[in-house]
């Protein structure tokens, strides 16, 4: 199977700071990767760098085009449009800023609003919607830029149940019809639900492949250090303090 993605001996920095130093990976078409590590490990920055949007060293090959779903929280608390102008929005690099969204376009995003379950909220203000349905319209927005790659940091972190079960349908659609999706995510117990690879970082590539390579006690403990515990034989994370609380995070094997 072909890569969709190639990258050999990235490297990022921020003037004196690596973020990211030789990270190497290639991930197959049709693939969802599961992109796992501490705070400040460099997930966001590996995004962006596969965007484009930052300086880097080493060797990125990237299936054109690619689809991106920002942090909620690096997003405007208002954007001054409705849902269906955010989602119109995707739309924009295919058309080019001089063109006005045909109404095929706008048929389209309507739909994209249905596909994530908010065909009724079109025309509410971006500002009035909940968390959850701002992330769903940001993923819808991501889908009408008709990626063959695309790049989710953080989508379902402070989602409500209902949109994390639309979120995660709908990436597995996309792998189904042959797109790649990356996912940056503090909840490693849903990464290993519904990913089929994981990658994690800490600035280095500390280890990729399936759960039973990554959920290892000399893995965890190569990206989470400290916050690590052996239960009964087994590795647990304490949850990062992303998170609301510090009790150990149940993973797959813990029973």
């Amino acid at each position: 199977m072909s890569a969709a993605i190639t990258v050999d001996g990235l490297g990022v920095s921020f003037g004196a700071r690596t973020a990211l130093e030789d990270v190497t990976f290639a991930v197959p078409a049709g693939a969802f990767v599961g992109v796992l590590g501490p705070n400040g490990a460099g997930k966001t920055t590996l995004l962006r760098a596969l965007l484009g949007d930052v300086a880097h060293s080493g060797r990125l090959d990237v299936e054109r085009p690619v689809a991106y779903v920002p942090q909620l929280s690096h997003t405007q608390d208002a954007f001054p449009i409705d849902a269906l102008g955010v989602v119109l929005m995707g739309t924009y690099p295919r058309l080019g800023w001089w063109r006005r969204p045909s109404r095929t376009d706008r048929e389209g995003a309507r739909a994209l609003l249905d596909r994530v379950g908010l065909a009724d909220r079109a025309r509410t203000p971006f500002d009035e919607l909940s968390g959850g349905q701002r992330q769903r319209v940001l993923l819808a927005r991501a889908l009408a830029q008709q990626g063959r790659v695309m790049l989710l940091d953080e989508p379902l972190s402070g989602a409500d149940a209902r949109s994390r079960e639309l979120v995660l349908d709908v990436i597995a659609e996309q792998c189904r019809r042959g797109g790649t999706v990356l996912m940056t995510t503090h909840d490693l117990a849903e990464a290993a639900r519904v990913c089929d690879r994981m990658l994690v970082l800490n600035r280095a590539l500390v280890a990729e492949g399936s759960t039973e390579d990554i959920f290892t006690e000399d893995v965890l403990r190569r990206a989470y250090g400290g916050d690590v515990l052996v239960l009964d034989g087994r590795p647990a994370l304490i949850d990062d303090p992303h998170h609301h609380d510090r009790s150990p995070e149940r993973l797959p094997w813990s029973g």
